[in-house]
């Protein structure tokens, strides 16, 4: 595919940055655009492989490898060398609802299993697609799709995030009429509010949404399933509920000074910004605002570091992450094979405004914190942590040690916790009946039917924390699965 020496040729390039100094002025996205000379070069390296990997869309050593939604990413890399833009989005949009999201917040498991990787840095596949996409909108390629028929049937969707947006989508467009349920005032879900404005602007959620809405499908906002409409009300008024609601009960921090005010939940931080922003543009100041205070974000993940970018942009005095593993290496480490997902050290755009802003890296590694200490109003004034070494067993399980000698104090006004998430909230399930694991709603990937009749569950409420692909994929597959059960 593309050209067939292009790989030879031409090196990998990635899409352009705004200066960090200069972004952190602002809430816009990070990232600029391609030219289309750029994305034809870049769409040139994708090689005649044979035998892809890229859109293999399974788990290898507990991690996604490829594309969940198998996109045809060959295909349309070739299509884009050749300047053959609307064929592409056309091989996009048949297994991808949203490449306009995936394009933005997808961590690209597919260029960690692309053959070019197994030697040389791999296609810009995640900046192409979102190319394509924006593209399409762009030139009005993408336009409402009304229905021809309908069948008669009806279908609930609780919770409005990328599983819930799939599933309405494709169950609208086999027919079928369907009510999406948002608690927030927005639908959306974590695309609205858990990610922040300057990795996904809201504008492309809301325009999505409106597509969605003008195809015909009804979302109803500042409505709990379980509390505002009770389960029952919703199965005696809709033929099939599919429950979307995310993995959203966020894991704690089980430590000594943990009720000190300043201690708050990364979601919680990021929603309250994201909202006040879209309502007031912060004048309404309904915000956790760190300005001019010390923040640590305790987690290592993509969350901790959208809390890192938030803060910076709140106008922060210092900001650290605390991580407890050990920094990655920069190359694949020997039991790290491709076409697993290449866990190696990366500087995230949060880490580069905060270098470019403090001078370093905010993140510390192996690190332990044993507890917090507030002053004598309640609030946090401080975390006491400690190094830890990570050692293997016998029998190679990984275990972690602390390093005596290696306490220390770091001062704190403000504690953010994205250690991830432990399930789907248990009321909603509890009013349904249905059964639950490790609270996660117990359905069968493929089948995604729950122990009660007519309701069906995907996305993280089924498999937990996961990617927003994972989330798209399960979205689709339970549309197909409700359509069968609907009409045969």
């Amino acid at each position: 595919m593309g050209k067939i020496t292009g790989f030879m040729e031409y090196t990998r390039e990635k899409a352009g940055e705004r200066h960090p100094l200069t972004r952190l002025n602002d809430w816009k996205e990070y990232t600029t655009p391609f030219s289309a000379e750029k994305l034809r070069v870049q769409g040139a390296r994708c090689m005649d492989c044979a035998t892809p990997f890229c859109h293999i869309g399974m788990e290898i050593q507990g991690a996604t490898s490829g594309c969940p939604v198998h996109n045809l990413i060959p295909e349309w890399n070739d299509l884009v060398y050749r300047g053959r833009w609307k064929e592409a989005l056309d091989r996009l949009l048949k297994t991808n609802n949203f490449p306009e999201f995936t394009g933005r917040v997808c961590p690209a498991p597919c260029e960690g299993s692309c053959t070019l990787a197994i030697s040389d840095p791999a296609v810009t596949i995640k900046n192409i697609e979102q190319a394509i996409s924006d593209k399409a909108f762009e030139n009005g390629w993408i336009t409402p799709r009304i229905p021809a028929i309908r069948t008669g049937k009806k279908v609930a969707i609780v919770g409005s995030g990328p599983a819930g947006m799939a599933a309405a989508d494709q169950l609208n467009q086999a027919g079928h009429s369907v009510t999406v349920y948002e608690r927030d005032d927005r639908p959306g879900g974590l695309l609205m509010y858990g990610i922040p404005n300057m990795k996904l602007d809201k504008d492309v959620v809301e325009r999505r949404i409106h597509l969605l809405e003008q195809e015909g499908i009804d979302f109803v906002t500042n409505t709990e399933v379980g509390k505002d409409l009770t389960a029952a009300e919703l199965q005696a008024k809709f033929d099939a509920v599919i429950l979307c609601t995310g993995a959203q009960k966020q894991r704690d921090l089980v430590i000594d000074g943990r009720k000190s005010k300043g201690i708050h939940f990364a979601m919680e931080y990021l929603t309250k910004a994201t909202k006040s922003l879209l309502d007031s543009n912060f004048g309404d100041g309904q915000f956790i605002n760190v300005e001019g205070k010390d923040v640590i974000v305790i987690g290592g993940g993509d969350t901790g570091a959208d809390c890192v970018a938030t803060a910076l942009r709140q106008k922060c005095r210092s900001v650290i992450q605390f991580g407890k593993h050990p920094q990655l290496p920069i190359e694949r480490a020997a039991e790290n094979r491709w076409p697993a997902y290449p866990n190696v050290f990366t500087m995230d755009y949060a880490y580069k405004e905060a270098e470019a802003a403090f001078g370093e890296d905010p993140r510390q590694y192996s690190i332990q914190t044993k507890k917090i200490v507030a002053d004598e109003n309640g609030n946090v004034k401080e975390l006491h942590t400690i190094q830890m070494e990570k050692l293997k067993d016998e029998e190679g399980r990984y275990y972690f040690k602390e390093i005596p000698g290696t306490e220390k104090v770091w001062p704190a006004q403000f504690v953010f916790i994205a250690i991830g998430f432990e399930g789907t909230e248990q009321p909603l399930l509890s009013q349904f009946g249905v059964r639950s694991v490790n609270q996660k709603v117990e359905a069968a990937y493929g089948e995604f039917k729950t122990n009660v009749e007519g309701v069906f569950a995907a996305g993280d409420a089924r498999r937990g924390q996961s990617l927003i692909v994972w989330a798209i994929n399960e979205g689709r597959e339970v549309a197909q699965e409700v359509d069968k059960y609907l009409i045969g």
